[in-house]
């Protein structure tokens, strides 16, 4: 990928870069001080949106770093996109190989998509109000409502029909089994009355998994918490669980 239009300005603080890579435009925040090792969070997607965690980490010296590749709905051309940015972060701006990559709502299927082609990359997979079956949402066919714009451009970036949708076997609760194997450290947050992603049909179901078959998950639920808010306004749980990921992975 080829780096343009850079522009360094101010973001609450903090320095920061904005540039493109091969016409998607990309965020990275800099921290004052790095942390060893030069950890980074990556958000897949809603940069700025509910940012308590990624905000704490920055103070403590990760950095903050994204790609818009919006309405792609991690489908296996976004994941295409996300390894050059990967390589761009890693071996450009020289951040550490591993990374926590957080996944709020829609940036779940992004999120679970590239950690099982690249589990290696992973520090923290970070899923908050996860997005794991795209029939759910956006496709409204369990307990939410259809969401007609997104559902046609998920089917449209996953070549799907109307006709065909409940036999595609390519979301990500399809796919824990590999995320288990490869023993990824999953940070789990969402709301138990979800009306739009509904938890029983997304998160529950990869904590129930990681949880029997002796994964490595931390789990919060907010019981009378629906879609939103994301994340939580007290940040610590989510942030001592990354840190010590990093530590151990270093």
């Amino acid at each position: 990928m080829k780096e343009t239009d850079v522009v360094f300005s101010e973001w609450e603080g903090y320095k920061r870069k904005d540039f493109k890579l091969d016409d998607h435009d990309c965020i990275m925040i800099i921290p004052e001080t790095e942390y060893p090792g030069r950890p980074w969070v990556w958000r897949a997607e809603f940069f700025g949106a509910f940012d308590y965690a990624d905000r704490a980490l920055l103070e403590k010296g990760w950095h903050i770093c994204y790609i818009g590749i919006s309405d792609m709905y991690g489908c296996p051309d976004s994941i295409d996109i996300m390894e050059e940015f990967y390589t761009y972060m890693t071996e450009v701006e020289r951040l550490s190989p591993r990374m926590d990559l957080f996944g709020f709502s829609r940036g779940g299927l992004y999120s679970v998509n590239y950690t099982v082609r690249h589990p290696e990359t992973i520090s923290t997979l970070y899923l908050d109000a996860p997005v794991m079956n795209v029939t759910s949402w956006p496709g409204g066919y369990g307990a939410s409502e259809r969401f007609p714009k997104e559902w046609e451009e998920c089917k449209a970036v996953y070549g799907l029909t109307d006709e065909n949708a409940l036999e595609f076997h390519g979301n990500p609760l399809d796919k824990m089994g590999d995320l288990l194997k490869e023993k990824v450290k999953i940070m789990l947050v969402a709301g138990a009355v979800d009306s739009i992603v509904p938890y029983k049909e997304n998160g529950e179901n990869l904590a129930r998994f990681y949880q029997e078959n002796g994964g490595t998950i931390k789990v919060i639920v907010k019981p009378d918490c629906d879609h939103h808010p994301h994340s939580l306004e007290d940040p610590t749980p989510i942030v001592e669980y990354i840190m010590e990921n990093f530590k151990e992975v270093k």
